[in-house]
């Protein structure tokens, strides 16, 4: 299993935090953003992670992460031009996959939450995670049957399909690739990923688990905020 953490884009809802540096690198209590992800990942049993980055701020991540070693793991780096969709990072990085199975996390998706029994029993297909939220309309969303099994997922429906938000926490096969090339541009211009999970949903590949914990995309600033509070209370600090 390799790992992939995507930290590029503009970050534009957050400026002008963003203007001079990269949303990742911003701090959530006492470690910069991008430091969470990769303890989600190491402390999975993921040693082998592509962190995909920005050209702008490329220098800022190899200043602050090295080759990895200071976290017990192995980063390679590649270059993303521009933003072109969360299941571009599949593209980016089809030669690091290189027949391997892969978990994926965002960059300023922030768990307090071990992975590491889904990560150690994945064996093919694709394996997404949702968490109920009031604000879906944010987000990826799955849509349940009486069930509770998956039948639909859409990127930020127009009309209510359900509570529960797609986290941005993803296991692939090795086919995950190859499933990106298959997906076209979106009305937004961007090869979104629920297009690529929809081609393991419908061969009946997708598992669905719901989480129970501490889950913030930390994009904007309320959810920044709500996240550096609940480290800084995690830590023993009265907020």
């Amino acid at each position: 299993m390799k790992g992939i953490i995507l930290a590029g884009g503009r970050a534009t809802r957050l400026r002008p935090l963003t203007k001079i540096t990269s949303k990742q690198l911003l701090p959530v209590y006492n470690k910069p953003m991008i430091f969470y992800p990769i303890n989600t990942l190491v402390q999975a049993g993921i040693k082998d992670i592509l962190i995909i980055i920005a050209p702008e701020y490329a220098g800022h991540f190899l200043n602050l992460l090295g080759s990895g070693k200071d976290f017990g793991a192995k980063f390679s780096y590649e270059i993303q031009e521009e933003p072109r969709g969360l299941a571009d990072a599949f593209l980016v990085g089809e030669n690091f996959i290189n027949g391997d199975n892969v978990t994926m996390i965002l960059g300023d998706n922030i768990f307090d939450h071990d992975f590491s029994e889904d990560i150690r029993n994945f064996t093919s297909g694709g394996h997404i995670f949702a968490k109920k939220v009031p604000d879906p309309e944010r987000y990826g969303v799955v849509k349940f049957d009486e069930n509770m099994n998956a039948v639909d997922v859409q990127e930020k429906p127009k009309e209510f399909m359900s509570e529960y938000a797609v986290t941005g926490i993803y296991i692939f096969d090795q086919r995950a690739s190859e499933f990106a090339r298959n997906v076209k541009p979106s009305e937004r211009g961007e090869i979104e990923i629920p297009d690529l999970y929809r081609q393991y949903l419908e061969r009946g590949e997708l598992k669905v688990s719901i989480l129970d914990c501490l889950w913030e995309d930390a994009g904007t600033f309320d959810s920044l905020l709500r996240v550096q509070n609940y480290w800084a209370r995690k830590n023993g600090v009265s907020v």
